[in-house]
């Protein structure tokens, strides 16, 4: 008589904790936010470290040589050397 007793008890633990395990505060639906949560913040942070990488060779380009300082000039100032004639080509409509 005492054996069904413990399997009964036994039997409704294990259902209480598989119940846990699923629609708990901490349970399989949570964990499966957080992973989307953390690979999508995974993507942003990799996205970042190319942006910084980027960044960093600019820098460095531009404490190292002229030659982007004068192309960066040229584009975003339309700097233009003397002697030099410059010509604006525009797409047709």
């Amino acid at each position: 008589m005492r054996l069904p007793l413990v399997t009964l008890v036994l039997a409704a633990l294990l259902l209480g904790v598989h119940a846990q395990l699923w629609f708990g505060k901490n349970g399989v639906h949570r964990v499966m936010e957080l992973q989307r949560k953390l690979a999508e913040h995974q993507d942003r942070n990799m996205t970042a470290r190319e942006r910084n990488a980027q960044l960093a060779a600019e820098v460095r380009d531009l404490k190292e040589g002229l030659e982007m300082v004068e192309e960066k000039a040229r584009f975003e100032l339309g700097m233009v050397k003397p002697d030099e004639i410059y010509v604006q080509l525009t797409p047709a409509p």
